[in-house]
């Protein structure tokens, strides 16, 4: 006999409430494991296709493992020392950029000096403000760092921790599929189908996105001269991940460095400007339609919400776990609103007479 509807909620209830107290207390222990899992299920595609190809599950996880240890070496030596270099000389800069702006507006609009006019007056209140914050801000930043990231992590557990979830994956979805509740399997595998597809259609492919379009962005604004051109390809490719924010982002902070690099010099300033434009066309009309795919039934605002909540809340590891958690909650809720609208609460006499 079944559990009464009530139970059944309440066993839930505790359950998705301990998963939040362990997320809450647990968080920073937790990241590795957190990023282990993320790249093992992005993974898993390759090794399953090595297997159909004939190699062991052994071998294939052996296989990408070499291949990926190769890749990060050559990361290593040719990209992160460069890009360490320019956001160190980035961070240098910065000052004299805004010094540079601010002889800019005062010769362009002396109002500015006025110190009754409204313009004046909102620019140092947002100096005051930038001031009083930027200081609290970049130390949370380093403190949750130095606290979180340590190199140890990021060389030993994480890819420890990928490659044994590399290794099992199958093993473990089989038996988390034998303890499902018999009564409610059939719907937690659709459920669970349709979120695995969700995440497959978005994580990996919009990963792949990221990693494309962050290269892509790099090497053409390097190649036009731009002096901070790998900072600025990495950001707009990370940030590529949030719809609509890697584009405004990447493409402001670009083409602002333009403005004072390349001052006078249109023809760079419009190439840096054509760089994002032509980012933009093959993102929507080439990388996401093929990657992505239109069904992955995560809007954008539903996103960034996801990710300030559970950022706020849980801080890094929040971030890393709210785009599965979102897509869990989206399927969900569709699943839920499918059932309300074919049953008695929606339609109510209205259904029981076109039966």
């Amino acid at each position: 006999m079944a559990l009464p509807v009530k139970e059944q909620v309440g066993y839930w209830g505790v359950a998705t409430v301990a998963f939040s107290v362990v997320l809450w207390y647990l968080g920073d222990v937790l990241l590795p494991f957190v990023l282990g899992g993320a790249i093992a299920y992005f993974l898993d595609p390759v090794a399953d296709k090595l297997e159909e190809w004939g190699a062991s599950r052994v071998l294939a996880t052996v296989i990408i493992t070499l291949v990926a240890v190769c890749a990060f070496v050559l990361l290593i030596l040719l990209v992160v020392p460069t890009l360490i270099n320019q956001s160190l000389a980035l961070i240098e800069v910065v000052p004299q950029l805004f010094n540079d702006l601010w002889a800019f507006l005062t010769t362009q609009f002396p109002q500015i000096l006025d110190e009754s006019s409204t313009l004046n007056q909102s620019l140092q209140q947002a100096g005051q403000t930038i001031q009083s914050k930027g200081g609290e801000l970049l130390n949370a930043i380093f403190s949750s760092a130095l606290s979180i990231i340590n190199v140890v992590m990021l060389l030993v557990i994480v890819p420890v921790v990928a490659f044994y979830l590399l290794l099992d994956w199958d093993n473990m979805v089989a038996k988390v599929d034998e303890m499902l509740p018999l009564d409610h399997a059939p719907n937690i595998r659709h459920l669970a189908s349709q979120i695995d597809a969700t995440l497959a259609s978005f994580i990996r492919g919009m990963g792949t996105v990221c990693l494309v379009l962050g290269g892509y962005y790099a090497i053409a604004l390097m190649l036009v001269g731009l002096q901070f051109g790998l900072v600025v390809g990495f950001v707009a490719g990370a940030l590529t991940f949030i719809p609509y924010i890697g584009a405004l982002f990447g493409g402001a902070l670009a083409i602002g460095l333009a403005l004072f690099q390349f001052w006078g010099d249109w023809l760079s300033i419009g190439l840096v400007a054509g760089i994002f434009v032509l980012g933009q066309v093959m993102e929507g009309n080439v990388l996401t339609p093929k990657l992505v795919g239109s069904s992955v039934g995560l809007h954008p605002v539903w996103l960034i919400f996801a990710l300030s909540v559970f950022g706020t809340l849980f801080g890094f590891v929040g971030m890393l776990v709210a785009v599965p958690v979102a897509a869990a909650i989206g399927v969900v809720a569709r699943f839920g609103i499918a059932n309300y609208k074919s049953g008695r609460l929606y339609q109510g006499h209205a259904g029981k007479r076109e039966e």
